[in-house]
């Protein structure tokens, strides 16, 4: 052990609450944790889900790879996407992230 460590460990605690300053500053740390990352990601990842259930035929997406086409079906977990005329690629539900309108109107 260095002596440092000897001095700290033998240092009178100035008060009680000295004790309870590492639990204070734990459960800190968690609560700023969960308001500036977890609450936002969870809020967009329901606003995600709903954009998946309110897409419809027609609509111009884009998926998670990039490609940018409209819907021409939409089954329980795979959606037919047209990347060109008479090019329909099969994809899964899950990899469509937004729709093209949702994109522009962010960009402004």
């Amino acid at each position: 052990m260095n002596l440092l460590s000897i001095m700290l460990q033998a240092a009178p605690a100035a008060d009680g609450l000295s004790q309870y300053s590492g639990i204070f500053m734990m459960v800190l740390i968690f609560v700023v944790f969960y308001f500036f990352m977890i609450r936002p990601q969870s809020k967009r990842q329901k606003e995600i889900k709903k954009q998946r259930e309110a897409m419809k035929a027609g609509d111009s997406v884009v998926t998670s790879g990039g490609i940018y086409g409209k819907v021409k079906d939409i089954k329980d977990t795979t959606v037919i996407v047209e990347i060109a005329d008479n090019v329909r690629i099969k994809i899964d539900k899950n990899s469509v992230f937004a729709t093209a309108e949702d994109l522009q109107s962010q960009a402004k």
